[in-house]
């Protein structure tokens, strides 16, 4: 019977792959390497976490921002607007503004690879999607047009990081995003 999983040990382990990761980018990613990198091996990422994909889906899902936890309270117009710019704030200033940079790599290995990378790409989209499109029906939305306002709402903003970081202008970007989600949240069908 093998051994139960030390779940302490796992957390502390995928907390160093994340960090590795955010260093050194998802491109090149492989595992004996990454494992040198921190501290253990090849043998003890797979016995923790299976596969390369799946260390992977689990160091970008520990990695993101809580689009539940931002949206799932939204019921008017001016929650939308508060969580959205929440969102915001977490991708670019908060502890997930150095998230994004995995994110940003993960899709366009996405572009260029997607039998390695495309379903992973397109479950972390959906993963932000899902709960911004749910409030917009909440408020009101046909479901149809409440995943295009969401999918508007996500892909603006993770443009605008993406800009941030090769620009470094921050005034002009946060501009940008404030007329995003002002256009994104008053707009009507």
């Amino acid at each position: 019977m093998p051994r139960p999983i030390n779940a302490e040990k796992r957390a502390e382990l995928l907390q160093q792959v994340v960090h590795s990761l955010q260093q050194h980018g998802l491109a090149q990613m492989s595992l004996s390497p990454l494992a040198e990198s921190i501290g253990t091996t090849k043998r003890m990422l797979l016995y923790y976490f299976g596969s390369r994909e799946n260390l992977l889906t689990q160091a970008l899902a520990a990695n993101r921002p809580d689009a539940h936890a931002m949206f799932d309270d939204v019921h008017d117009t001016a929650g939308l607007r508060r969580a959205a710019h929440t969102l915001w704030e977490a991708m670019t200033v908060g502890e997930q503004s150095v998230a994004i940079r995995m994110l940003l790599q993960l899709l366009s290995l996405a572009t260029t690879d997607p039998e390695q990378y495309g379903n992973l790409a397109a479950e972390t989209v959906e993963v932000m999607v899902a709960p911004i499109a749910a409030a917009y029906v909440r408020l009101g939305h046909p479901p149809q047009r409440a995943r295009a306002r969401a999918t508007l709402l996500v892909s603006g903003l993770r443009g605008l990081c993406q800009d941030r970081l090769v620009t470094h202008d921050i005034a002009r970007t946060d501009a940008a995003a404030h007329l995003l989600i002002e256009g994104a949240v008053d707009a009507t069908d």
